[in-house]
C-alpha cells in the first residue's frame, strides 16, 4: 500500500519554472538524516558522482561537481525538482530520477514501479543540502 501511495505522489509531480514548490512529505526534512542518505552508499548513492563534505568517506564521486557547488545557486523547490528528476533539466545526465516510476531507462523489473527514495527521504536530503550554503 505504501508503494501504491508513493507512486501516486510521484506521478503527481509536475516541474514549473524549474521547481516543485511543495514538499514531498508532510514532516519536515531533517538534515542529519538526509546528510546519512546522502553519504550512503546502499540508500541515496550520491557520492558515487559527486564529492561533498564527508572527510569520513574514501573514493568519493569526480563524475558530477561538488555537492556545495551544485546547490551554491539553486533553492529548496529548485533542489527539489532536480532530485526528482534530473533528466527534465538535461535529458543525457547520469543522475537518477529518484522520485519518478516512468519514463525512465534500465530499471530492473523488481523495482519498476518504485521510486528510488520516498518523499520524506528527498525532503531530508534537500534539509541537509541547503546547510552546504550556510
Amino acid at each position: 500500500m505504501l508503494v501504491i501511495l508513493n507512486l501516486q505522489v510521484a506521478q503527481a509531480q509536475v516541474i514549473k519554472g524549474g521547481s516543485i514548490i511543495e514538499p514531498l512529505s508532510v514532516e519536515p526534512g531533517d538534515p542529519v538524516r538526509g546528510r546519512v542518505i546522502v553519504a550512503s552508499r546502499q540508500t541515496g548513492l550520491c557520492l558515487l558522482c559527486h564529492s561533498g563534505p564527508f572527510p569520513e568517506e574514501r573514493f568519493q564521486g569526480n563524475l558530477a561537481p561538488e555537492l556545495k557547488a551544485s546547490v551554491a545557486r539553486l533553492s529548496a523547490p529548485q533542489l527539489r525538482a532536480r532530485i526528482v528528476n534530473a533528466a527534465h533539466f538535461n535529458p543525457q545526465t547520469i543522475m537518477p530520477s529518484y522520485y519518478q516510476t516512468s519514463n525512465l531507462n534500465r530499471v530492473s523489473s523488481k523495482f519498476a514501479g518504485q521510486t528510488i527514495l520516498t518523499g520524506q527521504e528527498i525532503e531530508d536530503v534537500i534539509a541537509f543540502l541547503v546547510t552546504l550554503n550556510n
